[in-house]
């Protein structure tokens, strides 16, 4: 025993004993321990509690090596098996920490989060205080550096962060995914469909949270840009690249926030990550739905996303309704917080605008038959060196191919040319006041992308026949019963874009519409030579003529036809990142959407070959040099290095769209978590 005190040159004690130093975050102090690399980490943590001899709850604190950024959470292993040594420096933390969120509002509060749970995990729990469901289709993101500031300034809506804590569920506690985070048919309302109030008391939708009191639906409200300086001082993406970058920010799925260097207090992003939205309902997906709408708001007026000044003006009209609504609504919900209303009714509003709905037709046509277009199209193939324009022919669009003749009296015969679509590009070009209705085709070919523009005459058979090749795209036909809801959603998306051309404006133009506040900024350098007053009214004139289209809308309804006139627009759903093709010269961009890949030009954003996931056999990590393979069924293989990103970011991207789409609506188990991580984490 006189020997215990005795110091080795190793560090170790002559009784085989040795040092483990700990760091106590909570009380900034550093204690040392005598210990045997048999003891177990449960054990570890005993002795250190009792050597501070502090009254404390301890019991959500946990061991964090530095050194190999990983928690000790296996209490039953022992210091030898996880590697530690007296070298070792541990921390004894908390494992729920503070971090400032920053919505899709873009609004900030402050939310204790599991440090050690896994991102997928934390942020089905950030979800799941906000009352989101879904929380698959969501993901942290670090806030992208603009650089034309050298310094951080954290922005005044930080500073007023809602101090808010997310629920500590207990190992198990039961999952996270029980209802509301699924589809039921047996679900109770939770909000007004019409408006999105809430319909019952705010205790039953947000439990103890400190969002019950005050204002509950402060998540579900949409607030307006006050002043047009918080646009002006936001990082808005210049090109293509710019918007690259962002995307190197998403957090890993598979790996804790500790484990990825995120500091307590920091501020993340929580974004949709995944654009495809599932089982949309405004029964139950009022504050979803809102923060849907609130980030394709932003990305519209952020120039995210690129659209036409038509667009824009119908975005606008859409976000002023909105706006007027929501302060109706905030009014009306002080004094009355519980609707009686018709359930029936509410189901039929339901399935006249969830976005995944529509009535599906069982009649013995669609069985027997596929139907077919036929119709006077104008066809043009851009070839270099000419000028030469639109030639009409008599075209069919038959299943999935498009067949031209030169006129309808050679149907019958040998078409002059035949377009399969299985697998093509299909984006709008469209100008209703200059009455142009284009339809641009990418078809792919062995060695890149056919061009093909076709010109439609009226809204109607632009409609019919956008629909049909959106449609065979994906390799489906007009039997499949979504074609109808779609030609009426492409109708519904150009009616709100209708200018008067004698217009009426039915209210004065007020202070109330701030225009600067509604439209992204290249649209207010259009009239940069113009005097400000002018420009003011101008593009308020235009909005409210625009407004005459959606003014009959109710909140719910126009927060819904917002989303899917943001789902409408050619560039939605793309995640770009910079990579270099195998075979390549240059770096050009991999663009990822819920179903398919496409090869970019990075200057340009035009596609130059696309590849469809239904076609795909499986794809591979090469972790060293950064390269993703992926194999298909009938072409050849596609390879590319990722470049300024982790290819990890990338890989999770393709198998987090593969795991959506396995869904289903009369899915009421609980989500497969562990099949998330076997298709994104590339490494179980």
């Amino acid at each position: 025993m006189a020997l215990d005190g005795i110091r080795m040159p190793d560090g170790c004690y002559a009784d085989g004993t040795w040092e483990l130093k700990m760091n106590v975050t909570d009380l900034n102090r550093d204690v040392s321990l005598r210990v045997t690399g048999e003891i177990h980490i449960g054990g570890v943590m005993l002795k250190l509690v009792e050597k501070l001899d502090v009254k404390k709850d301890w019991s959500d604190h946990a061991l964090w090596w530095e050194k190999k950024k990983t928690w000790l959470l296996k209490t039953h292993w022992t210091l030898d098996k996880y590697g530690i040594q007296a070298d070792a420096r541990l921390l004894f933390t908390p494992q729920h920490k503070l971090l400032r969120l920053q919505l899709p509002n873009m609004k900030h509060m402050r939310v204790k989060v599991n440090f050690s749970d896994r991102v997928f995990k934390a942020v089905s729990d950030i979800c799941k205080t906000f009352n989101i469901r879904h929380p698959e289709e969501l993901s942290l993101l670090r806030k992208p550096r603009d650089p034309k500031k050298k310094k951080k300034k954290l922005e005044e809506a930080e500073e007023e962060a809602l101090e808010l804590e997310g629920p500590l569920l207990t190992p198990g506690s039961g999952s996270i995914y029980s209802s509301p985070g699924l589809y039921s048919k047996t679900m109770t309302p939770t909000y007004d469909s019409r408006d999105g109030s809430p319909l019952s008391p705010t205790s039953a939708w947000f439990g103890d949270s400190p969002l019950s009191e005050g204002n509950p639906s402060i998540l579900a409200v949409s607030q307006p840009i006050t002043s047009p300086d918080i646009l002006l001082k936001m990082y808005k993406p210049q090109s293509l690249l710019d918007k690259a970058k962002i995307n190197q920010g998403w957090l890993d799925s598979s790996r804790s926030l500790m484990e990825q260097d995120v500091k307590e207090n920091e501020v993340l992003l929580l974004r949709f990550k995944y654009h495809s939205f599932f089982d949309l309902n405004p029964k139950y997906d009022a504050i979803r739905v809102n923060q849907l709408y609130e980030q394709g708001k932003w990305a519209i007026l952020l120039e995210e996303i690129e659209c036409t000044e038509e667009e824009m003006m119908m975005f606008a009209a859409l976000q002023y309704h909105i706006n007027k609504l929501s302060i109706m609504s905030s009014d009306n919900h002080l004094n009355n917080s519980e609707k009686e209303i018709d359930e029936v009714d509410a189901a039929l509003s339901d399935l006249e605008i969830t976005l995944e709905g529509g009535k599906t037709s069982n009649t013995l046509g669609d069985i027997t038959s596929i139907p077919e277009l036929a119709d006077y199209v104008k066809v043009f193939k851009p070839k270099k060196l000419t000028l030469k324009g639109h030639k009409q022919y008599w075209c069919t669009f038959k299943d999935i191919t498009v067949s031209c003749y030169k006129s309808r009296e050679e149907a019958q015969g040998t078409p002059a040319h035949q377009m399969n679509l299985r697998g093509c590009e299909v984006t709008p070009d469209v100008n209703i006041s200059a009455q142009k209705f284009n339809i641009k085709l990418l078809i792919p070919v062995a060695d890149g992308m056919n061009e093909i523009w076709l010109r439609c005459d009226t809204e109607r058979q632009y409609a019919q026949w956008m629909a049909a090749c959106r449609l065979a795209s994906k390799g489906k036909t007009m039997a499949d019963s979504s074609y109808n809801l779609e030609v009426q959603n492409i109708l519904s998306f150009l009616k709100m874009q209708h200018m008067n051309p004698d217009p009426q404006i039915i209210e004065p133009i007020t202070t109330d519409i701030n225009p600067e506040c509604l439209v992204s900024p290249r649209y207010l350098k259009k009239y940069k030579n113009k005097q400000p007053g002018f420009v003011r009214d101008l593009i308020s004139a235009r909005i409210l003529e625009a407004h005459q289209n959606v003014a009959q809308m109710s909140l719910i309804e126009a927060k819904m036809r917002f989303i899917q006139a943001w789902q409408s627009l050619p560039e939605f759903g793309v995640t770009h990142f910079l990579a270099k093709f195998q075979g390549g010269k240059k770096d050009e961009l991999i663009g990822i959407t819920y179903n398919r890949l496409i090869r970019m030009d990075a200057g340009t954003g035009d596609a130059i070959k696309t590849w469809r996931f239904s076609n795909m056999k499986q794809w591979n990590v090469n972790w060293e040099i950064k390269m993703v393979t992926v194999e298909f069924a009938d072409e050849p293989s596609l390879a590319f290095i990722c470049a300024e990103v982790d290819c990890k970011v990338v890989h999770e991207f393709i198998g987090g769209y593969i795991f959506l789409s396995t869904r289903a609506k009369d899915q009421n188990e609980s989500l497969d978590e562990e099949m998330f991580y076997k298709l994104t984490s590339g490494w179980i």
